[in-house]
């Protein structure tokens, strides 16, 4: 059902280990200003060791942040925005691995040496297409369409460091078997990175911290890393047993071994990113052009800005951002930081790897290009085994109803999922549940009324409800002291949520003020938060629904872990989808929330 994946391992991994690596030169090439093209990357001295210098062209194509979408993402999933000439800005339909492959294979057209890499987060988090196969699928895609090397990022952990190592090296799954008969699975041609991660028992990586990518004598070498906070956005379950260490100290501990290996052009997968001050993927992060960074903020800043003047350029994500930047480095000389998005809308192609100039840019991953045939195969044959689950109606909404695509703090979707949890745990023998809180990470898409098969418009099937909620969280439900519950809420923007919001989707009958002119704790205002017209008392006890990812402090929210008589319920998504079955038909579909419960204040 899929094209032969490349025999590449073995070799692959004795690059990783350094075996037999010849001297390279440091970077020399004298650069134009940003944005010419086809210069030259300098990859150093002659494999003969006489130390003449020599010029080639190396191309970097990078992205991040693909979660298993092979499919083009439908809605605001699928879109990605542009600022024209004129200043206004416009909306293009992107993504798609079949378009995604054509275009990567358009770019390498001409260029000798081209490298592909990726940032994290390529799997997990997936839609059913890919999820219901534990990601077997989008492994094998990243196989066809070319991929060389990528950083593990959070979501890689999602079904734990067991299933990761599958992943890598094969073999079929442990319980679920092998889905297509005949076939095992082979695993990734590429690399997976994680320098930062290593085994607490043994203290050991548990992934290759390093890969060397070398052809003709020219040689590249790639450190990969997650964000150290990766317990904090993960199960504990999917995390046990691991340790992540500070990304800045671990790049350059690497970056000190590839030196002494003669390696001298260095790369950096970094699955952390930042926040650029405008949307549209073509905003230049530079515009008065002295590389000082202003034009994006965020964790990847202080990174960049501490990492080794070693190392070349950064390929970064988990911020599902695009942006091309110069950051100074330590030296404070410009360096590049680049991110292309999410769900494979964009590429970012870079034809130089300088210090005081970059050839990059973001490239839309549009679907008038022909697809590529490899890829329609592959998603064909995993559609059909997909097909008599993915297509089963679940309910009926009458018009597109946004989580991902929304850029408020109280989303619609995030409404109609709480709204869901709670009736579905409010029953006594269910819970007793009174209220309910939904983690605005752990919804994936939006609902949209387009029919994205034959089901018909405004049909909501179980691919779809399963995309927007793709992790099978069992949900809980817990006595929390309003105390907690109060603390809970004024998490969502103090301590580690401070420079980074995270506003809980929440049931009806709660409601707050959320005062944004304020900083800290106080902007979720005291004496505002009730519950169905009464105020929370601190020394009450409620019993509140939550996924198994908040019960256990995800995201933030050490409060919501104190939790006590636990009941475990049913799945998020079982709840998800009775709910549209007993709530919506055909002539009476679900309409979209108005999103009135968080009064905002700016």
């Amino acid at each position: 059902m899929a094209a032969t994946p490349r025999k590449n391992k073995r070799v692959r991994r004795i690059l990783a280990a350094g075996a037999g690596l010849a001297t390279v030169g440091a970077l020399v090439a004298a650069m134009p200003s940003a944005g010419a093209a086809g210069d030259a990357y300098a990859a150093g001295q002659g494999t003969n060791g006489k130390g003449w210098g020599r010029m080639v062209d190396v191309q970097l194509l990078s992205f991040n942040d693909l979660h298993g979408t092979l499919e083009p993402p439908a809605g605001s999933s699928g879109q990605v925005t542009r600022t024209k000439p004129d200043g206004t800005t416009e909306k293009i339909d992107a993504g798609g691995v079949e378009y995604l492959a054509t275009h990567l294979r358009q770019a390498r057209e001409g260029n000798r040496y081209s490298i592909t890499a990726a940032a994290g987060d390529l799997i997990g988090a997936s839609p059913l297409l890919s999820g219901l196969f534990h990601d077997e699928p989008t492994i094998g895609a990243l196989n066809q369409l070319g991929l060389d090397v990528t950083s593990v990022g959070n979501h890689e952990f999602d079904e734990g460091a067991v299933e990761l190592a599958r992943m890598q090296n094969g073999g079929c799954h442990p319980t679920a078997g092998c889905f297509v008969e005949g076939e095992e699975f082979e695993g990734a041609d590429f690399p997976y990175l994680a320098a930062n991660v290593t085994k607490e028992k043994t203290g050991k990586p548990l992934l290759d911290p390093y890969f060397v990518w070398e052809k003709d004598g020219v040689k590249i070498g790639f450190i990969g890393v997650t964000l150290e906070g990766t317990p904090n956005v993960v199960t504990a379950e999917g995390v046990k047993g691991l340790k992540f260490g500070d990304e800045v100290e671990t790049i350059n501990k690497y970056t000190k071994v590839l030196e002494r290996k003669g390696v001298k052009s260095i790369v950096a997968l970094v699955h952390e990113g930042g926040m650029p001050a405008s949307a549209s993927y073509n905003y230049n992060c530079d515009g008065d052009g002295d590389g000082d960074g202003e034009g994006v903020s965020g964790a990847i800043v202080d990174i960049a800005k501490n990492v080794s003047p070693q190392v070349d350029a950064f390929v970064t994500g988990h911020t599902h951002q695009a942006y091309v930047c110069s950051i100074p480095d330590p030296a404070g000389k410009p360096r590049l930081v680049t991110s292309a998005s999410s769900f494979g809308k964009l590429y970012t192609d870079t034809t130089d790897i300088v210090r005081t100039a970059v050839d990059s840019a973001n490239h839309v991953v549009s679907r008038d290009v022909p697809k590529a045939a490899d890829l329609t195969e592959l998603i064909e044959g995993w559609r059909t085994l997909a097909a008599p689950i993915a297509n089963r109606p679940q309910g009926y909404i009458a018009a597109d109803i946004n989580g991902r695509g929304s850029s408020a703090y109280e989303k619609p979707l995030g409404d109609l999922i709480a709204d869901a949890q709670l009736e579905g745990l409010a029953p006594a023998d269910k819970g007793g549940a009174q209220l309910a809180l939904m983690n605005p990470g752990g919804i994936r898409s939006d609902l949209v009324f387009k029919a994205s098969g034959a089901e018909g418009d405004g049909v909501v099937t179980y691919g779809e409800s399963f995309t927007v909620q793709p992790f099978t969280n069992m949900m809980n439900v817990v006595d929390l002291t309003g105390a907690n519950l109060i603390t809970a809420l004024k998490q969502q923007v103090s301590g580690s949520n401070l420079n980074s919001i995270k506003i809980l989707q929440i049931s009806k009958g709660l409601t707050y003020t959320l005062d944004m002119t304020k900083t800290g704790a106080d902007r979720v205002v005291d004496g505002t938060i009730k519950l169905n017209g009464e105020a929370i008392d601190p020394s009450k006890t409620y019993r509140v629904a939550m996924n198994e990812f908040l019960a256990g402090g995800g995201d933030g929210f050490g409060a919501l872990a104190t939790g006590t008589n636990k009941l475990v319920a049913a799945s998020d998504l079982d709840v998800f989808n009775a709910y549209l079955a007993k709530n919506s038909s055909a002539a009476a579909p679900l309409q979209v929330p108005a999103a009135d419960r968080i009064t905002v204040v700016k």
